[in-house]
């Protein structure tokens, strides 16, 4: 196969309607928009939502809650069980995820640990937050755990 040879699938393409050219087109005269009114007319139509100037749907229906993320804390989260694959007496810190591809990025608020999954090793986790779950099961294990 050859770049010059390259065409799309038979059908895919379409030719545009030409509009205005004649009575035999079937598109001529009015080119397909009837006689005068709003939508004859060059630029003519209604914004998305307008509704002729009753009251829209969109202002009738009641607006709930709100979203506060200019004060949301956004962490890092990690759960128990990707912790297992470290060795015994490891000492567990953000930079360490991130350089073993178990992070992708460190948020600002820095790392959270989570409690799923279960955890053999006696680990030492640094972190900015733990869950209650996450502290038992480190501790059960044998390990440490250090709020940053």
């Amino acid at each position: 196969m050859k770049l010059h040879t390259v065409s799309p699938a038979e059908g895919a393409v379409t030719k545009a309607k030409r509009l205005g050219r004649g009575i035999g087109s079937g598109k001529g005269k009015t080119s397909g928009k009837g006689h005068k009114g709003q939508w004859a007319r060059s630029g003519g139509g209604v914004r998305v939502g307008f509704e002729g100037g009753q009251m829209p749907l969109i202002r009738k229906i009641p607006k709930r809650g709100f979203k506060n993320t200019q004060f949301k804390k956004v962490y890092s989260i990690v759960n128990i069980d990707a912790l297992e694959m470290f060795d015994n007496g490891v000492e567990i810190t953000a930079e360490l995820l991130l350089a073993n591809g178990i992070l992708s990025k460190i948020e600002p608020y820095g790392l959270k640990v989570l409690g799923n999954g279960e955890l053999t090793k006696k680990l030492t986790v640094k972190a900015n937050k733990f869950t209650k779950s996450a502290v038992e099961k480190i501790e059960k294990a044998g390990g440490k755990v250090e709020v940053l």
